[in-house]
Formats: C-alpha cells, structure tokens, sequence
C-alpha cells in the first residue's frame, strides 16, 4: 500500500510575527484537509517568524490515485502560497 509525502519549504517575508505566520499556515492546512482528505503538520522553523517547513501526507491503495492527488495539493499550495513556496520534495513509500 503506497504513502506519499509532499514537503514544503515555504518563505514568509511580509510576516511580522508567529501570529502573522500561524494565520497563513492555518488558512493552508485548513484547505488542504478539507479538499484533499490529507494529514497536514509544520515539520520546521516553528519558532521563526518568516520560514515554515510544511508536511502533507496520503495513503491510497492506488500509487496513480495517490500520486494526483498530491499534485492537485501541491497546486493547491502555489495557489496560496505564491512565490512563499521555495521549494517542495515528493516522495512515496
């Protein structure tokens, strides 16, 4: 049964505290859960105001399926996110 994982490497320069930070990670993980059925957490940089390292996880029966799906959420993302999006890491297990 295969497992994805999609990482996040994500830049907040116009945040201005961890209130500012949290506010736009919650609007993320918020919609990525309700659209796409997946396990959102923060990984990294939880103490720092402009840099978040954001994990996002599925298991599916259907390697092909799993693989979609954490592409539209990837999608989704850049779609919030912009250019805070540095970089992203997909892997299945």
């Amino acid at each position: 049964m295969p497992i994805g994982c999609l990482t996040l490497e994500i830049r907040l320069p116009e945040s201005r505290s961890l209130k500012d930070k949290r506010q736009v990670l919650r609007s993320l993980k918020d919609r990525l859960r309700h659209r796409f059925n997946v396990s959102v957490a923060e990984l990294d940089g939880q103490d720092s105001w402009q840099r978040a390292t954001v994990g996002i996880v599925a298991i599916s029966a259907d390697a092909a399926y799993l693989e979609g799906a954490l592409r539209a959420a990837l999608e989704e993302s850049e779609n919030v996110l912009g250019r805070g999006l540095v970089s992203y890491d997909t892997e299945l297990f």
